[in-house]
């Protein structure tokens, strides 16, 4: 029996994936739940685990292809006998595409061939120490070539299917990259539409660059607020005392993201309707106090990490998680409940010097809190005298479905009294 394996939705808000990287070549025995490609998500790249087990027959999508979630990306077949069957499965769909039909007559349709001899001994003979996929070790003995001979072009030197043809004269060689190597065995149906490359660094003028994975995550994410009725309130607030506190536990490894949002876990138990979002036509309520960050990605994009249950976790252990969170964000590391459980979102520009801005909410949150620059500022102290004191302003975006001026109004009064005159209490 040959199973397709398709491209899985890994996020709610996923449509096409990217693949990153086969872990299998064509010919290797895949186990059931083991790890056979690697794909980049809308947020972050996922491993892909088997649900079958056999043989990886064929990849329909190579590395650095994008592709619509729920297409076939590859065929397993449950035994070595059927492996042919697959690939002359995955040409005959090639042939059918419009888009393929004038491209299916290229050199590449030879690679593409020699397959057909794959059903022919058990690949099992051979020097033990060379790595060899079974289809090389297969057509190694049609073809009578030594392996001993054959310089693998494989990952760790492995011996594919394209180092025999061309040692015996039936191919050129395949080129040597990681990722080429990966997919070198793959059955060349007509040539697929390639995925756009990398920008350079800089980009040139005048250059048009297609958004990558992320980006368009984050346009159909903009485009979906857009529908939302929102409202904004802004506040000003000191920061003395937080400022204060802070230099007294940096040392610690506290960072100032994880006090910030400290303060707004511990004001939103005070103030659930904030951290409440509009659902099926009801308010919903969550179960826990899940912080989400924005965090830029290096490239292009965000990201926002979840502190969960954050009014509940002390500053020190929310600073490392917090680090952890950023750290594997940046490296695509996430998994979807680290990135797509937050209740309320915080995104800070004041680390670059911004002052006040606005932020657009996030699909399914009720309220989102832009945070500025704390600057020194002169102003009227209590005895009519004039002063400094260091004061940031807070500008929060609502879904006013759910929450009215009041409500986020009586949210940053509360959250201003807890940074300026109970600092203290977020070391609790």
């Amino acid at each position: 029996m040959i199973y397709e394996v398709f491209m899985p939705a890994l996020s709610s808000t996923m449509t096409e994936g990217k693949i990153v990287s086969w872990v299998k070549s064509p010919g290797d025995r895949v186990e059931k739940g083991e790890t056979v490609v690697v794909v980049e998500s809308d947020k972050a790249d996922m491993d892909v685990e088997s649900f079958y087990e056999g043989y990886l027959a064929t990849i329909i999508v190579p590395a650095g292809e994008s592709i619509g979630v729920g297409e076939a990306i590859a065929l397993i077949a449950e035994t070595e006998a059927e492996i042919a069957e697959a690939e002359t499965q995955t040409q005959t769909k090639s042939a059918e595409a419009p888009a393929a039909a004038a491209a299916a007559v290229n050199a590449p349709v030879a690679v593409a061939e020699a397959p057909a001899v794959a059903q022919n001994g058990s690949g099992r003979s051979g020097n033990g120490r060379v790595v060899v996929s079974p289809r090389a070790r297969k057509l190694a003995k049609e073809y009578k070539v030594d392996l001993a001979t054959v310089k693998g072009t494989g990952p760790h030197g492995r011996i594919t299917a394209e180092d025999i043809e061309a040692a015996a004269g039936k191919a050129p060689a395949a080129p040597a990259p990681v990722v080429a190597a990966t997919t070198a065995t793959a059955p060349a149906p007509a040539p697929r539409p390639s995925a756009p490359p990398a920008p350079p660094v800089p980009v040139a003028p005048g250059q048009q660059v297609p958004l990558t994975t992320l980006q368009n995550a984050v346009v159909r994410n903009m485009m979906v607020s857009l529908e939302v009725p929102t409202f904004h309130v802004g506040y000003t607030i000191t920061t003395d005392a937080l400022d204060q506190l802070y230099k007294q536990i940096k040392s610690k490894g506290v960072t100032m993201t994880a006090l910030l949002a400290k303060a707004v876990a511990m004001t939103l138990k005070k103030h659930p309707l904030l951290n409440a979002s509009f659902a099926n036509n009801a308010i919903n309520y969550p179960a826990e106090i899940n912080v989400a960050v924005a965090v830029a990605m290096d490239d292009g994009g965000l990201i926002t990490p979840v502190l969960r249950r954050a009014d509940q976790v002390d500053i020190y252990s929310l600073s490392r998680n917090w680090k952890d969170l950023v750290d594997r964000a940046r490296a695509k590391q996430l998994q979807p409940e680290e990135y797509n459980t937050g209740t309320f979102a915080v995104s800070n520009l004041g680390m670059f010097g911004v002052d006040r801005f606005d932020a657009i909410l996030p699909p399914g949150m009720g309220s989102i809190l832009a945070i500025g620059a704390s600057n020194p500022t002169v102003v009227a102290t209590a005895d009519g005298m004039l002063g400094v004191k260091r004061q940031m302003q807070v500008n929060i975006t609502c879904d006013h479905r759910v929450i009215y001026g009041a409500h986020a109004a009586a949210f940053l009064k509360d959250l201003a009294a807890l940074i300026e005159k109970d600092a203290a209490s977020l070391t609790l």
